[in-house]
């Protein structure tokens, strides 16, 4: 692992890569873990904090340019935020299913799927992991 390559790439790189490694353990904590209660409220507080803080700082990468600045992964960030909300909002109306759903489904896409392009040769997490 070269972690330097991770710090060598700038701050807002290294606090989203960081923070979204958290979210990864995080959430799968919370997908297995026993639901309502208070550590679920509690670990849930922080995986949501931590998801809004990897979807706000990529509006401040912009290694991929496919409109102007941004990219695709810049409206995965609009939805991860979104869905964060409307999640919330859902199981504060006692909507648990959608909740979970909504949850689940951000986790495998928004941290899973997204996370495994960062792999790609070139990228950073790619040279963390495998050298670059």
């Amino acid at each position: 692992m070269n972690w330097q390559a991770l710090w060598n790439d700038g701050f807002v790189i290294s606090i989203h890569a960081v923070v979204a490694i958290i979210a990864i353990g995080v959430g799968a904590v919370q997908l297995v873990a026993r639901k309502g209660t208070l550590w679920h409220r509690l670990f849930g507080y922080l995986w949501v904090g931590a998801m809004a803080i990897v979807a706000l700082s990529s509006f401040w990468i912009h290694e991929l340019r496919w409109f102007g600045p941004f990219s695709v992964i810049h409206g995965l960030s609009l939805l991860t935020l979104v869905t964060l909300v409307r999640s919330m909002i859902a199981i504060r109306k006692g909507n648990v299913e959608a909740h979970r759903k909504s949850m689940t489904q951000l986790y495998l896409l928004a941290l899973v799927l997204a996370g495994a392009f960062t792999l790609v040769p070139g990228r950073t997490m790619h040279n963390v992991l495998f050298g670059g």
